[in-house]
């Protein structure tokens, strides 16, 4: 199944009389969800900084991301502390979850019925790892219905500026689709072949069909059009800098 990318919409916040700009999942508004996928602007501040702005009297979750499949629960979410994981799935109304990234997908989900939030840090690895189910039955198991859960896709790397060579792209397909012979890898519309030995990766389109493979309609899902590294103003980009300074999103748990 095709999919569609959207504008978010544009929002500043001011700190220190410098606007900071972030983006927004209309999606996510509709349903009164607090959260924003910031530009590059937001590194020169904390994160408490920045939350003070959105949800002042939440506590602020980060994780040490290692392209895993690993999820920790708010229950287990302790103030200052980091986990080596790359999802982070709420339990309380007062927690903030923050997601850095630079060129792999911030991904956030939320039950628009029982306000369950969830935030996830996924590039090809998590792709691979399917990050994606696991999160969708963690939130099943706390009660979830999949009919309620919204998702939205922030800003990532997209398949026009992501490559990776036949043995990258061989490993992807036998973690994902073990059963998939790989004569027959390019059978599929998220892969082009650009040069020889030179292929190009929709990592927006595989999560887009690992969530409509898990029921998640196309209705309740948001994926953003901008690309981290076409937008060099806007975005930091491993893929086109290669420094470790990265682009903060957050979800907030705050029940309305």
């Amino acid at each position: 199944m095709s999919y569609l990318t959207n504008d978010f919409d544009v929002n500043y916040v001011k700190i220190k009389n410098i606007n900071i700009k972030y983006y927004l999942s209309s999606l996510l508004s509709k349903f009164n969800f607090t959260h924003a996928f910031f530009t590059k602007g937001c590194s020169i501040f904390p994160i408490e900084e920045l939350a003070r702005n959105f949800h002042n009297d939440a506590n602020n979750f980060i994780n040490n991301q290692i392209h895993s499949d690993f999820i920790v629960h708010g229950s287990r979410l302790i103030t200052g502390k980091r986990f080596d994981a790359d999802g982070m799935i709420s339990e309380s109304s007062n927690q903030n979850l923050w997601i850095y990234t630079a060129d792999c997908m911030p991904i956030f989900f939320a039950d628009k019925s029982s306000r369950l939030v969830a935030a996830i840090h996924c590039g090809r690895k998590g792709l691979e790892k399917n990050i994606i189910k696991k999160m969708l039955n963690q939130m099943q198991n706390l009660g979830s219905l999949k009919k309620n859960i919204l998702v939205a896709i922030g800003p990532a790397i997209s398949k026009e500026n992501y490559f990776i060579d036949e043995n990258c792209l061989k490993l992807f397909y036998k973690n994902n689709f073990p059963k998939v012979n790989s004569k027959s890898i390019l059978d599929s519309k998220y892969i082009y072949k650009y040069s020889e030995n030179k292929y190009s990766l929709d990592i927006r389109g595989y999560a887009f069909n690992q969530l409509i493979s898990n029921n998640i309609s196309p209705e309740n899902i948001d994926i953003s059009n901008s690309c981290t590294y076409k937008l060099d103003d806007q975005f930091y980009s491993w893929r086109r800098e290669k420094i470790k300074k990265r682009n903060w999103n957050f979800i907030t748990s705050k029940l309305i």
